[in-house]
């Protein structure tokens, strides 16, 4: 079985896709996304964000070398000069999806459901950061998973909720009910329940349990994605077994067979990302 991780970081440090896969296949991983340095805008980081091109010319040397195994992700801030002439440039250079961390404002605020409208009529996901987000800087009231429902006027959107929003695992799963509801009644966005942690391993059997026996009639094995938050310049082979022996161990206590981990591991990321 192919698996990819979702979630990874590359923060502005030598590029060397040759080692990040040597490093993901000692781990049984077999490619993922590489989220690029974050923009100027997000203040809440420590040391500099740096300009559009400098984050396009990270991400793609990272990716290029491998298009069917390492896919580009681009950080914007939707308040950063010119985002949706940025938006329109970075699909056209390849770029397969976005990454926003709701820093400093908040996700239901006008200019971010009109960004988010652009992505979407382009046809690209949007990888967010959700639940407490450990900066330094108190940040964390912007990521509470019940704001997303703003993203019910969306249309067409697809997007995924990092780390299904530890510590508020519960909202975010009652969020995925209503955006499944929703789709039965009109155009609306797709929501996708991002496992990287977040959830530290005591968490992650009571999530994983909740995540697949929850029963209000919305299941969750389309739209479920394995992540590590790994780096890209140090990515770590023993963190990111560890986080998939953990994970397939539950996965067997609960019942869950290859046909659904196909899915985890491969096949909703590669939906996601809209090539399949």
């Amino acid at each position: 079985m192919q698996i990819y991780d979702m979630h990874v970081h590359c923060w502005n440090r030598p590029v060397d896709p040759h080692g990040l896969i040597r490093s993901m296949e000692a781990a049984g991983v077999y490619g993922g996304c590489v989220f690029s340095n974050w923009p100027k805008e997000s203040t809440e980081y420590e040391g500099e964000g740096t300009s559009f091109e400098a984050r396009m010319a990270e991400v793609k040397g990272w990716t290029e070398p491998y298009p069917d195994r390492l896919f580009p992700v681009l950080w914007i801030h939707p308040y950063e000069d010119d985002v949706f002439d940025k938006i329109d440039r970075a699909v056209e250079q390849g770029i397969c999806a976005f990454k926003i961390i709701c820093t400093n404002f908040y996700i239901h605020e006008d200019r971010c459901l009109q960004v988010l409208q652009r992505i979407a009529d382009c046809k690209k996901p949007v990888f967010f950061h959700s639940g407490i987000l450990w900066t330094g800087a108190p940040s964390s009231k912007y990521n509470r998973p019940v704001y997303w429902e703003a993203l019910l006027d969306v249309k067409g959107l697809r997007f995924s909720m990092g780390h299904c929003s530890w510590p508020w695992t519960d909202e975010c799963i009652a969020l995925y009910g209503q955006f499944c509801y929703a789709a039965r009644l009109r155009e609306t966005s797709e929501m996708f329940l991002d496992l990287t942690p977040g959830a530290p391993p005591v968490y992650r059997k009571d999530l994983l349990t909740k995540l697949f026996k929850v029963d209000f009639g919305f299941p969750t094995d389309n739209n479920i994605l394995f992540g590590t938050d790994c780096s890209a310049h140090h990515y770590n082979p023993d963190y990111a077994g560890k986080n998939l022996t953990l994970n397939n161990g539950i996965l067997d206590e609960l019942g869950i067979g290859e046909e659904v981990r196909q899915k985890i591991y491969r096949d909703n990321l590669m939906r996601f990302l809209g090539k399949e």
